[in-house]
């Protein structure tokens, strides 16, 4: 059994990587109580942490992270923003939708494939034009097909 308060002190003040495999075991607990402090971790001053931590919410697989998700997607760290677009994808919020919109135009090339993957996933056509235009006009061509794909998936019926 884990013990969840004492993996939540851990994860505010234990070393690095303490603080690391207090959020991965938190998000393997499956349970709710783990969601808020997470939230918080995204905040941390290590990187690690905080991508641990938005890896951690994501497989809470509650929508209650969706909020402090969506404010880790201007985080400094391009490694952080692209494990925040990864938890979003597996939250399939669509709250989420207008801010991957946004990350559509970060400045590191794996954020931007990764939001339009998440985007494609969703299905929401809010994102069709968007996408378009990156299609279109990114400079990078794996991110243009990437755009496309997700255009693709939009598109199709199910």
């Amino acid at each position: 059994m884990t013990n969840i308060p004492s993996l939540i002190s851990i994860l505010a003040s234990g070393t690095v990587k303490a603080r690391c495999d207090a959020a991965a075991t938190l998000g393997k607990s499956g349970d709710s109580v783990a969601i808020m402090p997470l939230v918080q971790a995204l905040a941390d001053p290590h990187p690690s942490v905080r991508i641990e931590s938005a890896r951690a919410l994501g497989r809470l697989d509650d929508v209650a992270a969706v909020p402090g998700l969506i404010t880790a997607l201007a985080d400094p760290e391009h490694e952080v923003r692209a494990g925040v677009i990864s938890a979003l994808g597996r939250l399939k919020d669509r709250r989420a939708v207008l801010p991957l919109i946004q990350s559509l135009n970060d400045r590191d090339i794996p954020v931007r494939i990764g939001a339009a993957e998440v985007l494609g996933r969703f299905r929401d056509s809010r994102a069709e034009e968007p996408l378009k235009l990156v299609a279109r006009n990114d400079p990078f061509s794996e991110v243009r097909q990437a755009a496309e794909i997700a255009r693709g998936r939009i598109g199709k019926k199910f």
